[in-house]
């Protein structure tokens, strides 16, 4: 996994507003779009792109990572390497699209596709959840429904438990055939974790994502996890990664919170080492934020990649779905020789 030195770059960078096909409802916000800043990087012969959408509560988004790429051109310009950027910029959005755009400059310099160089064995269909987004019960029951072929299905919460539990007790009614799971988003304190988790546990929910808030992860210690919990925003880079064990089960890779697939592979390693398991996700996103967390998605145990079925407008080539799995094809991203690409 050991970068290749870099000659002088030239770069492109531009956002773009990628909107979604309805609103999306999760605890304490509601998004119309996931606008995205996306990087192409040329040694004059090969080009690698990147896209990312930064972490919205973080407050990096992009039009402040568009001014942090622009701002350091020169630098990036000058020659880049993976391992160089992860020391020029912290993790999150700006530093994925970079880091993603190098994979796979990289990828195409060496006429090996990133998922080789990055020590994955061949490439196969993933099973994903798909998400339905916090809503009245009767409103979710219909879109778990909608999703006929999936059979993984992760519901949005809102913090509000009586109501919480009724949206998971309709979906479970409406679909009893799937793994279900839930995504809190910070919406609860501890009062709330017991009543939660015997609810979740009697609906045959099968993960509880992020209940706590960033910073309160204390909360959950002496918690009886009745099924496991999994850190998202409580886990964002690698150096959080040692402190998870005993409050959580489970860490959520995304590359937009770790700065991309370089560090999102370190932190698979390291959890697996302290006996974790490991699961993927992006920040909605169109293809191009999927594909390299499909690369890191043959090394996880849980795989939310489904941003892309949310846009009004996706790559093509784009990733695939079908009877509930996604498949990411060479040409989407990251094949050792570049193929013909709408943007």
């Amino acid at each position: 996994m050991s970068p290749q030195s870099s000659p002088r770059l030239t770069m492109k960078v531009r956002n773009e507003p990628l909107e979604f096909t309805s609103p999306f409802r999760i605890s304490g916000y509601v998004f119309k779009a996931m606008p995205a800043t996306v990087v192409t990087l040329s040694d004059g012969e090969f080009e690698g792109r990147g896209e990312a959408a930064g972490v919205y509560y973080l407050d990096d988004n992009p039009d402040s990572m568009l001014a942090t790429i622009e701002g350091l051109r020169a630098t990036i310009e000058s020659g880049l390497s993976r391992d160089s950027l992860r020391e020029l910029l912290p993790p999150g959005g700006a530093r994925n699209a970079l880091d993603c755009a190098l994979w796979e400059l990289e990828s195409r310099r060496a006429s090996e596709p990133v998922w080789k160089l990055a020590g994955v064995s061949l490439p196969h269909s993933l099973l994903t959840t798909f998400t339905v987004g916090a809503d009245e019960p009767d409103v979710m029951a219909h879109g778990a429904r909608a999703w006929a072929q999936a059979r993984a299905i992760k519901l949005k919460l809102t913090g509000e438990l009586a109501l919480d539990i009724a949206r998971v007790q309709a979906v479970r009614a409406a679909r009893p055939d799937v793994w279900l799971a839930v995504d809190a988003n910070q919406g609860y304190s501890r009062d709330g974790f017991a009543p939660l988790m015997i609810a979740l546990r009697n609906a045959g929910v099968s993960l509880l994502e992020q209940p706590c808030r960033r910073g309160c992860e204390a909360e959950l210690d002496g918690i009886e996890h009745l099924i496991p919990i999994a850190a998202d925003e409580s886990a964002l880079s690698l150096g959080e990664i040692d402190a998870l064990p005993g409050r959580f089960d489970v860490v959520n890779i995304k590359l937009d919170k770790c700065g991309g697939l370089t560090e999102g592979l370190l932190i698979a390693a390291k959890a697996r080492e302290l006996g974790l398991q490991v699961m993927v996700g992006n920040m909605a996103g169109s293809s191009w934020a999927a594909a390299p967390a499909f690369v890191l998605g043959q090394l996880c145990d849980i795989v939310d990649l489904d941003g892309p079925l949310f846009l009004k407008q996706d790559r093509i080539p784009g990733v695939q779905y079908s009877d509930g799995r996604v498949d990411c094809p060479e040409a989407v991203w990251g094949a050792a020789q570049a193929a013909v690409q709408s943007e």
